[in-house]
């Protein structure tokens, strides 16, 4: 099956942020081997109109190409591609176009998949039986900057951590904060800004969630948040 490009566009015509105000639009590739399951998807993302759907590809390799050409906001990239898999597109994309926030839409939930795409540079995973609204709300939470997850993909991170005992009721309420504030991708000196606290005070604070959430990095502790509902981000949010 060919590929297909979805609007003759350049990429200097595109809107590839999210920040140009309340009603500013933001672009979206596709990355699906299956022709149907694109138009459907298509046809559910641009009920929103603040989405455009700008491209689409049916293999890893002319998805990579894509997101260099269109440098869209968010790329849906299902795991399973012709060529190149969506795994090894999401790091490629992440070399060549680190602005554009790859989400996964697949049909598996297999810990292994969701664990090696977050690893690859996801920003999210969300499973191809979510609502419309669901993936409309994830994929402009995700343009924000969010990291994103659906209710099945949350139950088996919860299932995976629920033996490490975390120690996330001894978490403080700034500790808490600080969490939430990863979860909505905001970086430490954006951190410290809305705190208003020091940049080392907040890096002391993330050691700490580090420690007691049991995790080693920022991924794996936002993951957690998510995973735990210590925090959500709220299609409504994206649209501030």
């Amino acid at each position: 099956m060919s590929s297909a490009a979805a609007d003759q566009v350049s990429s200097d015509d595109l809107p590839t942020g999210s920040g140009a105000g309340q009603n500013a639009s933001f672009a979206v590739v596709l990355a699906e081997d299956h022709r149907i399951v694109r138009e459907g998807t298509r046809q559910l993302l641009e009920q929103d109109p603040s989405i455009r759907v700008v491209g689409e590809a049916s293999t890893g390799e002319e998805a990579v190409r894509l997101a260099l050409d269109l440098k869209p906001s968010v790329m849906l990239v299902d795991i399973q591609l012709n060529g190149m898999n969506g795994i090894d597109v999401i790091r490629a994309v992440g070399r060549i176009a680190p602005q554009v926030r790859c989400v996964v839409l697949s049909a598996y939930d297999d810990y292994v998949y969701i664990t090696e795409a977050f690893e690859a540079g996801a920003c999210g995973y969300l499973l191809k039986t979510v609502s419309a609204a669901e993936l409309v709300g994830a994929v402009s939470a995700a343009a924000a900057g969010a990291t994103v997850t659906d209710e099945r993909i949350s139950k088996r991170l919860m299932e995976r951590w629920r033996s490490k005992r975390p120690l996330v009721g001894r978490l403080t309420p700034r500790e808490t904060d600080v969490l939430r504030l990863l979860v909505k991708g905001s970086s430490n000196k954006e951190i410290a800004h809305a705190l208003g606290v020091g940049l080392r005070t907040v890096e002391g604070y993330v050691s700490n969630i580090f420690a007691k959430c049991g995790v080693r990095s920022r991924t794996e502790a936002v993951l957690f948040a998510l995973s735990h509902n210590l925090a959500t981000v709220p299609a409504a949010e994206a649209d501030e």
